[in-house]
């Protein structure tokens, strides 16, 4: 392929650690996908990327260990049955995620989610962003995810009762974390678009090329900003807005469609178990899984399913549940395995700190972020782990690592040890039981 890295990235493609080899990011919106889609992509990883895919901390799938001859024919076969990588890596509006899919709301929101997600993917006018632009949809802020996100939905009560959302902004992590702030409350379902289109046009005309809009924040405060966006928003709906986004989703009188989990410890996932997965999902969820931003495969049951027998279905898939790395909640990042940011081997600590976890450890939810760009919202776990630099030990390069602790807050995590060696971070997750 005779591209760019920018254009590379722009179809969600990067250069991997390991000198040749690249790895294709898949967008997900609200991480659903179909058995189909899922039957595609395993065939795809089996034949091009060793038998293995990443799910991401936002709800993606990543291939990695493609050579370069082979991406065109990978995006071809991932047209093929719908699925795209555009807009996943660069500057432009990446993969929309819905971290809230078991709520009786879901349905809605993830119409929501496929409306932005269509509206705003391998749009010309979205593609040429300083950096990155992340979208939520929330079902509510008990996660805290709506605080890390450049823009981020959470649903409210109009006054008239249709579908309204609160407006989130401006948050994010990485080496510099900072809390989104409410920028507009209870704004209508119709002027959503709009409002997202005026918060970019802000943050592209002012914000340098490699800042996310949280520096601009930083540089002009939330009253500036707000000004700014609400004189830029012509806010009145599209003319191609859809009035009853879940026209075609309303859940099953009765509740919401149980849940069954796969859980898949670090997001690693082997071609043979996702189409294992993909034949479980036809037969028992309507043909559908959800990607989710915990790195596991969730599907929502039907009433009239046999839960029992569907559940005993995912142990012949091999995902029994009785291991400890799958009853664990811990995201993980590629790191030094692939990524070319990444500081540490991260699949293997991780299993390093399972293994040395206590009871009270196994309880936790927790974060290994390979590097300071804490993509695996290490500041949103009860346990967060960063690797936060290399320092030159006795001729060799090795890992410092910062410890966070959640207090329970809507706040984030508290960093309780800074620099630690990876000894001194081990006997910190002895210590917490």
């Amino acid at each position: 392929m005779d591209m760019t890295e920018g254009e590379y990235r722009l179809n969600g493609i990067y250069k991997q650690r390991q000198p040749g080899f690249y790895l294709q990011r898949i967008k997900l919106p609200a991480g659903v996908i179909s058995a189909e889609q899922a039957v595609k992509v395993a065939e795809i990883v089996d034949r091009y990327a060793r038998g293995r895919i990443h799910l991401t901390s936002r709800g993606s799938m990543e291939l990695h260990w493609l050579n370069e001859a082979d991406l065109p024919e990978v995006a071809r076969q991932l047209a093929m049955v719908g699925l795209t990588g555009r807009g996943a890596c660069g500057g432009a509006v990446r993969g929309v995620v819905c971290g809230s899919l078991s709520a009786a709301t879901s349905p809605r929101l993830e119409a929501l989610v496929r409306t932005i997600h269509c509206y705003f993917t391998a749009n010309p006018r979205f593609e040429t962003l300083p950096k990155k632009f992340k979208i939520a949809v929330e079902a509510d802020t008990l996660s805290g995810r709506h605080m890390i996100q450049d823009l981020a939905l959470v649903p409210a009560t109009a006054g008239s009762g249709a579908a309204a959302y609160d407006v989130w902004t401006a948050g994010g992590l990485g080496r510099e974390p900072q809390p989104g702030f409410l920028l507009a409350a209870a704004v209508a379902e119709e002027l959503i678009l709009p409002l997202i289109e005026a918060v970019i046009g802000i943050y592209a005309a002012r914000t340098p090329a490699g800042k996310r809009l949280k520096h601009l924040l930083l540089e002009i405060g939330q009253e500036e900003f707000r000004s700014l966006v609400m004189g830029a928003a012509a806010l009145s709906p599209p003319s191609s807005y859809g009035k009853n986004l879940a026209a075609v989703l309303l859940p099953e009188p009765g509740g919401t469609p149980r849940r069954l989990q796969a859980g898949v410890f670090a997001g690693e996932l082997s071609g043979s178990e996702l189409h294992a997965l993909a034949a479980m999902a036809a037969k028992w969820a309507g043909g559908v899984m959800v990607v989710t931003t915990e790195q596991n495969i969730v599907c929502h049951l039907p009433s009239a399913t046999d839960v029992n027998a569907a559940r005993q279905e995912l142990v012949y898939a091999g995902f029994a549940g009785i291991s400890r790395q799958e009853r664990v909640d811990f995201r993980v990042c590629p790191g030094s395995h692939e990524c070319r940011m990444g500081l540490t081997l991260t699949r293997a600590l991780a299993l390093e700190i399972v293994a040395l976890s206590g009871p009270v450890g196994m309880k936790l939810r927790w974060a290994l972020s390979g590097c300071p760009n804490s993509c695996t919202r290490p500041q949103l776990a009860d346990v967060g782990i960063v690797v936060s630099r290399l320092v030159n030990e006795e001729g060799e390069r090795t890992a410092r690592f910062d410890l966070y602790r959640g207090n329970g807050s809507d706040s984030f995590a508290t960093a309780v040890g800074r620099g630690l060696s990876q000894e001194e971070l081990l006997r910190e997750v002895i210590a917490i039981g």
